[in-house]
């Protein structure tokens, strides 16, 4: 078992910064890969950016060169840094870890961009 707890969210100005933190605690040893979905209202849940026990990392399209995402192993943190936000980026953000085909999730930190 493996849990996921986040941090770091709040109200911030379009074109602002803003810095998320998971902490992840349990079977850690187990997880390949850690992450950052999110869930704005009326929209399903989507992948963000995702980094491996190897350091590779992915970003969808919408937030490449805005974001970035960080991953300490010894501390079993993954942070999301987030660079020249918009509106559209509004959202509740979801810590992911893999291992697998076994996916965990902790329970969101909110994320509101004023324009």
């Amino acid at each position: 078992q493996v849990q996921l707890v986040e941090s770091g969210g709040g109200l911030v100005q379009a074109g602002g910064s803003l810095r998320l933190s998971c902490e992840a605690s349990g079977s850690t040893s187990s997880i390949n890969a850690m992450g950052w979905y999110r869930q704005a209202p009326g929209k399903q849940r989507e992948f963000v950016a995702a980094v491996t026990n190897g350091g590779f990392t992915n970003y969808v399209d919408s937030v490449k060169g805005r974001f970035s995402i960080s991953r300490d192993n010894a501390k079993n943190t993954v942070d999301l840094q987030m660079n020249n936000l918009k509106s559209e980026d509004t959202a509740t953000y979801y810590c992911h870890a893999f291992l697998y085909g076994l996916n965990y999730w902790g329970k969101g930190t909110l994320v509101t961009v004023s324009s």
